[in-house]
C-alpha cells in the first residue's frame, strides 16, 4: 500500500500482522536454541587478577600436555578440570598490566 491509503490499515489488520510476527520470533528453532545455549556457556571472560591469569596459563599448559597435571597446585588444578581449553586461553591471554595482584573477596 502506497500513497494516501498507506496509513489507513484497519486495526484488525495491523494487530494480526504484529501478532503473527511476534509469534514467529518467539519460537526459535531447536538448532538455534542449542547454538545459543552453547555459545552462552563458552563466553570469554578476562582474568580479574594477576594470580588468576597465571593460574590459567599453568592450567592451559597442563591441558595441552606441555606440563604435568601433578605439578599444578590450588586454583590451577581446579581450572584444568573444570574449564575448556578456549576458556583457559582467554583467561591466560589477559594482559596483566593494571590488574590487582590478588582478587579480594
Amino acid at each position: 500500500l502506497h500513497g494516501a491509503g498507506a496509513g489507513k490499515l484497519r486495526a484488525a489488520d495491523r494487530d494480526a500482522g504484529a501478532i503473527g510476527s511476534a509469534q514467529r520470533r518467539a519460537e526459535p528453532s531447536a538448532i538455534a536454541h542449542i547454538y545459543f545455549r552453547t555459545a552462552r556457556q563458552e563466553e570469554a571472560v578476562p582474568a580479574r587478577s594477576k594470580k588468576q591469569q597465571m593460574a590459567a596459563g599453568a592450567a592451559l599448559a597442563a591441558k595441552r600436555g606441555e606440563r604435568s597435571k601433578q605439578s599444578l597446585k590450588g586454583a590451577s588444578r581446579q581450572m584444568v578440570e573444570s574449564m575448556s581449553e578456549r576458556q583457559l586461553r582467554e583467561f591466560a591471554r589477559t594482559k596483566r598490566k593494571g590488574l590487582p595482584r590478588k582478587r579480594r573477596g
